[in-house]
């Protein structure tokens, strides 16, 4: 077994004396246990998950879906680049979602700005689907829908061979289409990338580096 337990552990005793769990000698990865909690991942603003260690390929066409839930107006939401200028993001921004690419040539970004700056940002949750293809990128949030064309009609594939970083990014990687250096806080789920007929479901405790982020544990409530 090479990942940890997604649970909750107490009342631990070794030969009859029970363990303090309040004040540990060393500590990783390890949150409060929440009485209520919901499907998700608790993000807690100061890390991401990064998935995908050998790259993941965007190229002309990808479809991203997911569910968030916050109430903070900044965050970065998903970023997968490259060593050149090809890369796609998605980020909230002053409280508005942007979904950025760029094929090669320039950075295309549909924006989605909602009626009040704190409607998306209520603590509720959201759906977002991003979707690029070789002639456009457009995002749906809620069922509402934005559409961007792509000008540069030469370059249609985004050549990205990095891993998916969610959430937040490690300072000394790159991103090209991400604006914001701001974690995420909050919970995400769901997170589906497809591309033509192949699906992926992206279980966050399978990340190979986890930082800020407890995979199956998202409190029903933020304090």
């Amino acid at each position: 077994v090479t990942h940890s337990i997604p649970a909750c552990i107490g009342s631990m005793t070794i030969n009859s004396k029970q363990l303090d769990n309040e004040s540990p000698v060393s500590i990783f990865a390890v949150n409060k246990c929440y009485e209520t909690v919901q499907d998700g991942t608790f993000f807690d603003g100061s890390g991401f998950a990064a998935l995908v260690r050998e790259g993941y390929k965007v190229r002309s066409d990808v479809n991203i879906t997911l569910e968030f839930r916050t109430t903070a107006v900044h965050g970065v939401l998903l970023g997968v680049s490259s060593a050149k200028v090809d890369a796609i993001g998605l980020e909230i921004v002053h409280g508005k979602v942007l979904f950025h690419v760029n094929n090669g040539a320039g950075r295309i970004t549909a924006a989605y700005e909602p009626r009040g700056t704190n409607s998306l940002c209520d603590g509720k949750w959201h759906k977002l689907q991003a979707h690029k293809s070789k002639h456009g990128i457009s995002l749906i949030i809620d069922g509402n829908l934005v559409h961007t064309d792509n000008p540069y009609i030469q370059s249609t594939s985004a050549d990205t061979n990095n891993p998916i970083y969610v959430g937040g990014y490690p300072a000394d990687v790159k991103q090209n289409c991400l604006t914001s250096k701001n974690s995420f806080h909050g919970c995400l789920r769901n997170l589906v990338l497809t591309k033509g007929q192949h699906t992926e479901l992206f279980d966050f405790s399978r990340a190979f580096d986890l930082r800020g982020v407890f995979p199956h544990s998202c409190p029903e409530a933020e304090h």
